[in-house]
């Protein structure tokens, strides 16, 4: 994936840069020190003039994104592997074998990492071996230290490549994540504005001429099919967008306990909206514990099973986030409930409504209030506590 500019990876590059003028220098005092026992001490002092050059133009060539290919790549570690060829020469093998340094020293481990960055672990580990074996072949004498070298560099690829690859996927994750969270925020805006203009519309159309008939009375069982797919469409997208849900329907991963997350209430009431149920929901998400969420849905879908044996099937769910709490509101347009006829249906052995809907509600602290004229339909308001106690 591209690095874009003041990416993760520019930091790492501009280190390299730094190290490799640093180490450099080291080379150069040790030249200073050493070189009145050089074979060649003026040939010494243009190879570290090249170096010098050579360094420069790493710094150039890696600073920019398009630069950190192959071609450079390869040129860095030729160029460090001709320094380790002439040193022998340069310094003479007598002083190489009295202990002198060679004319890399620290240097050659520039191109370590500049492959360790570019490429990961398996690059670095790659290039430490190779210049790791060169700079060995150039000793008269392979000592502990020499080893002990070799495995440093070894390290040194290993370890900054991991390092690199963790910044690439971490700096692809934050892209993704801004990306997400810029289209969830467009998503909810225009989920405001069409909730608060086409959906209501929609919903005013249908419930004034339902009971109109002609091409009224069509127009206004098309309006209701509209807004219910389009109230389905917007719940279906937040669903999409929003936090990964569990087979439960819970926001977390797939150990959390059912009852352990929480659920958006509009992607669970969602499914229920249909031609003759009309589902209102805010335009942002309403979360609830999940078992909440579930009692809550179940105590809907009974009453909405009452409207369709006793009204009709027609309904209109609406529901309302007030903080600490969150209310449901099912109407239908049926007979309504005459006086006394729950409490009769009760001493029947029909708890309906007293086991399905007050119960569940009473269950998780919250209170059910019917409102049922004779003649006037009946609407069942559901409010629970958003933290029961």
């Amino acid at each position: 994936m591209p690095t874009p500019p003041g990416g993760l990876e520019g930091p790492l590059w501009r280190a390299i840069a730094v190290f490799r003028f640093a180490s450099l220098g080291y080379v150069g005092l040790l030249a200073v020190r050493h070189g009145d026992r050089y074979a060649h001490p003026l040939v010494a002092g243009g190879v570290l003039l090249l170096m010098l050059a050579w360094t420069g133009v790493t710094a150039v060539g890696y600073a920019r994104p398009a630069g950190r290919r192959w071609p450079l790549l390869l040129a860095d570690l030729g160029a460090v592997l001709a320094v380790m060829a002439v040193s022998p020469w340069v310094i003479g093998r007598a002083a190489l074998a009295a202990g002198v340094p060679t004319l890399t020293v620290a240097w050659l481990a520039g191109p370590v990492l500049a492959w360790a960055v570019s490429g990961g672990r398996r690059r670095g580990a790659m290039a430490a071996l190779l210049l790791g074996g060169a700079d060995l072949a150039t000793r008269e004498r392979i000592g502990q230290s020499s080893l002990t070298g070799v495995i440093l560099l070894l390290l040194a690829g290993v370890v900054v490549g991991h390092v690199a690859r963790l910044a690439v996927t971490a700096e692809g994750r934050l892209q993704r994540a801004v990306e997400l969270e810029a289209a969830t925020r467009e998503r909810e805006r225009l989920a405001r504005g069409i909730h608060d203009s086409v959906l209501q519309v929609l919903a005013m159309v249908q419930r004034r001429g339902a009971h109109l008939d002609g091409e009224a009375g069509e127009l206004a069982r098309l309006a209701g099919e509209q807004e219910a797919a389009l109230r389905a469409l917007i719940a279906g997208a937040a669903r999409k967008e929003g936090p990964p849900l569990n087979a439960f329907g819970c926001s977390g991963g797939p150990g959390n306990h059912p009852d352990g997350g929480e659920v958006d209430l509009r992607a669970l009431l969602g499914p229920y909206a249909s031609a003759l149920v009309s589902v209102a929901t805010p335009a942002t998400p309403v979360p609830l514990p999940a078992a909440v969420a579930r009692e809550l849905v179940a105590a809907t879908a009974a009453a909405l099973d009452n409207a369709a044996r006793h009204a009709g099937g027609r309904a209109w769910v609406l529901v309302e986030d007030e903080g600490e709490t969150v209310t449901v509101s099912i109407r239908d347009a049926g007979p309504g409930i005459p006086a006394g006829r729950l409490a009769e249906a009760a001493a029947q052995g029909r708890l309906g409504v007293a086991q399905s809907i007050r119960g569940r509600v009473s269950d998780l602290g919250g209170t059910v209030r019917i409102d049922a004229g004779p003649g006037a339909g009946t609407e069942i308001e559901l409010t629970v506590p958003r933290r029961p106690g």
